[in-house]
């Protein structure tokens, strides 16, 4: 593409803005449509830029140009951005073609090593840890994509400070959203974690179209590339019967790969114990984790260190008190049912379980074994719990309604005993009461934070 074309980046959020900065750092003439509000800190960052925008709507002379001149060459989405989405409908009438952020980023890379991670649950964790062990063993490696800043907003800081070592490792966290939209887009090493409900109103309620969608990410390696699943994962490993691929070199992380305590990688043992990585579906995080870092060219030893010294993110097992005998648990990420079951399993004290949020046409009946086992009490949290209640009441469990976080965390420390421990783990999504599940996490540290302080004993 000539360097004076146009480009149009359809969404201003974090992948949109930086698609939009790359493509202004390479010399296209940049304009942006977001159907909604831009949030203030992109909207500075575009204004800052001189990139030309428009928000609340998208007008077809906007999108489309109002000269022949103004024609895009290039359409880039943001993949919040379903793909039927009447603004696309109309640039694929005018045979604009449309790539994702992830896609349009990769095309300017160069020379370098990329590992892209996938995954209903554990995307993040696998993630942030592989970069962790990849950072420790001090390989040239870089963390971007669905976690942190885009991975537009990476490559244009590089060609910015002219760093074009082919010694590069991009460490990419992808969702199904962001890999609808590649075309060209091959990470050397591929891991998808699992294939579990979730975004189902994306795709029609339809899991063969969630499923395609997460397997694109191995549509285009090679001979020489790795492409690892989990073979404890029923959805990936009969997806993969069904439409066989041949290129990559497959390798499964099966059940025997993961210990009491620790993990196996072909002969060689590494230690969790003392790591804060919590609960067993960690332990499987991070038996992909190791082998990408190894594959990548970490050193066993070097790996280990990574292990113990890493800190996961938050919102995530995060545990954010232990006091009075009472552990509490922030799990706001676990929006679906079974990112629960994870965390459910997990704890081996009697649990106060809050839940709730915006149901995603979820079915909940799958935890109704864990809860019966497990949960001392149940708090939910949204705005309308008439669906928990109708799968949970009939367990007899004391259930108690609480509209803001720190009302849930009232009410769970009125059910809980000494030795019990108190999950936010809402297997919803947060949109009701809260602006994400981040603030929907912060709200209830800050609630315990007040009633208890801030101890961890």
């Amino acid at each position: 593409m000539s360097r004076k074309q146009h480009i149009v980046v359809i969404g201003a959020g974090e992948s949109g803005t930086g698609a939009a900065l790359l493509a202004q750092t390479l010399g296209y003439e940049v304009r942006v449509s977001d159907g909604g509000e831009i949030r203030p800190p992109y909207r500075t960052r575009l204004s800052e830029a001189g990139i030309a925008f428009e928000s609340g709507g998208h007008t077809p002379e906007w999108i489309i140009g109002q000269t022949p001149a103004q024609r895009p060459a290039l359409a880039v989405k943001s993949p919040g951005i379903p793909g039927d989405a009447p603004v696309l409908q109309q640039l694929r009438a005018q045979g604009i073609p449309i790539v994702g952020e992830i896609e349009f980023a990769y095309r300017f890379a160069g020379k370098c090593t990329i590992a892209a991670i996938t995954g209903t649950n554990g995307k993040t964790t696998t993630t942030t840890l592989t970069y962790h062990l990849v950072h420790t063993a001090a390989l040239n490696a870089y963390m971007a994509g669905n976690v942190g800043n885009s991975f537009a907003e990476l490559i244009r800081e590089h060609l910015q400070a002219g760093n074009t070592d082919p010694s590069r490792i991009y460490v990419l966290e992808v969702s199904s959203f962001q890999l609808e939209d590649i075309a060209r887009f091959r990470p050397k090493v591929a891991a998808l974690l699992n294939i579990t409900p979730d975004h189902l109103d994306r795709y029609g309620g339809d899991m063969e179209r969630y499923a395609a969608a997460k397997f694109r990410i191995r549509e285009n390696q090679k001979r020489g590339d790795l492409f690892l699943y989990n073979a404890l994962d029923a959805v990936s490993t009969d997806y993969m019967r069904r439409h066989p691929h041949v290129g990559p070199r497959q390798v499964a992380v099966r059940a025997r790969d993961l210990l009491r305590g620790g993990l196996r990688v072909g002969r060689r043992r590494f230690d969790l114990q003392v790591s804060s990585l919590y609960g067993p579906h960690n332990v499987l995080n991070a038996a992909f984790a190791v082998r990408i870092a190894l594959t990548l060219g970490a050193k066993p030893d070097q790996v280990q260190q990574g292990l113990l010294d890493y800190t996961p993110p938050a919102h995530r097992m995060e545990v954010v008190a232990r006091v009075g005998g009472i552990t509490w648990i922030n799990d706001s990420k676990a929006t679906n049912v079974e990112a629960v079951a994870y965390a459910l399993q997990a704890v081996e004290t009697p649990t106060v379980w809050i839940a709730g949020g915006l149901d995603k046409g979820n079915d909940y009946t799958p935890l109704v074994p864990l809860v019966r086992r497990k949960v001392r009490a149940i708090v939910c949290l949204g705005a309308d719990n008439e669906k928990l209640k109708a799968v949970f009441g009939p367990e007899n469990k004391p259930i108690k309604e609480a509209r803001t976080a720190a009302q849930a965390v009232a009410a769970a420390a009125e059910f809980a005993r000494p030795g019990d421990t108190v999950l936010l783990s809402p297997a919803c999504a947060s949109f009701d009461l809260f602006k994400n599940y981040e603030d929907r996490g912060n709200r209830f540290r800050e609630a315990v934070q007040q009633l208890v302080g801030n101890p961890i004993q």
